[in-house]
């Protein structure tokens, strides 16, 4: 579901010369670090990362925000979005090779070998394990390569996932590439306005959100219940209508349940997808007994409402779209 299709693997030494001055080795390496119960041996600056697919830009997004783009050589994540200025043509221009995607939707293990890489990042353990047809740490290793699992990816389950675990990613990067102070500075601007972003909606009336996809067709089968969406909510001043529908980060919810849901709000997360307001409108169209609808009220979003490290701008955006009288002097 969401799967990313864009590919990326580049070479060439000029890619390291490029690279920038900071954490390119020498005093701070040897890093370790504990990655999903693995110690995990940086002995300088990686120079040749990997990103697998796993339908996530929050590795990629982190890298670019942390000034380090030039350490990319094969990029599998893409939205075509962002709410960040600039981002979506950044991902678009890191070096590509036309890198064919596997039937579990991700780097084959040879082209993975192949692209020899010092480092992979993967979101979840899924683009490690060996039965879905990809490099394993062991595989890794036989080239020297690192892995990094993302925080919350370790068994494959992203419903506990909060804002802190985008912080965590940018941590972790930090130290890996000897750029922590960097990671930091984000960190503290992300939170900052957050706190002042919540402290605005702090006592209002929570709206019930209905998180939903752009393309998912005209079923329920595949809308947000638990995980990072739920935390951007609470501190965005509302929360999600279908929490409880399910245990897992995504529930399959009838359409008479929908119906029955004293909706709000509407989140739309759009992937590739030219027109996503639309979603909104079907939908209003749909369930005109929706207050959301009654007040035409929703907010287009892609990547900040993922883990990464934006997430204080859909915080800001869903907080605006939810209460637009506590922002009325900016």
């Amino acid at each position: 579901m969401l799967c990313l299709a864009t590919a990326a693997c580049g070479s060439s030494s000029s890619s390291n010369d490029k690279a920038s001055s900071a954490g390119t080795g020498g005093p701070g390496y040897p890093v370790t670090l504990t990655n999903c119960g693995q110690t995990v041996t940086i002995p300088k600056a990686p120079s040749r990362v990997v990103l697998m697919n796993g339908a996530s830009v929050a590795e990629v997004s982190s890298l670019l925000a942390l000034g380090l783009g030039d350490r990319v050589v094969a990029n599998t994540q893409s939205y075509d979005r962002s709410e960040v200025k600039g981002r979506a043509d950044a991902i678009k221009a890191l070096p590509t090779g036309n890198v064919k995607l596997n039937d579990a939707s991700d780097i084959p293990r040879e082209t993975m070998l192949g692209l020899r890489p010092d480092l992979v990042l993967t979101p979840t353990s899924y683009g490690l394990d060996a039965k879905n047809g990809v490099a394993t740490r062991k595989d890794l290793s036989s080239v020297g390569a690192n892995a990094y699992v993302s925080p919350q990816g370790c068994d494959q389950d992203t419903s506990h996932a909060t804002i802190a675990d985008s912080y965590q990613l940018l941590r972790d990067l930090g130290k890996i590439f000897n750029v922590g102070d960097r990671a930091e500075k984000i960190i503290t601007a992300s939170r900052k306005a957050i706190d002042a972003t919540s402290a605005k909606v702090r006592g209002k009336k929570v709206p019930r959100v209905l998180v939903g996809f752009s393309n998912t067709g005209d079923d329920f089968s595949y809308i947000a219940a638990n995980g990072v969406f739920n935390d951007i909510l609470a501190k965005a001043g509302g929360s999600n209508a279908f929490a409880s529908a399910s245990k897992g980060p995504f529930a399959n919810v009838s359409k008479e349940k929908v119906a029955s849901e004293p909706v709000d709000a509407l989140v739309v997360i759009s992937y590739k997808d030219a027109d996503p307001a639309a979603y909104a409108r079907k939908l209003f169209k749909e369930f005109p007994q929706w207050p959301a609808a009654k007040n035409n009220r929703f907010v287009v979003l892609s990547d900040s409402i993922y883990q990464g490290p934006s997430n204080d701008v859909a915080v800001d955006r869903i907080a605006r779209m939810l209460h637009p009288e506590a922002f009325t002097n900016g």
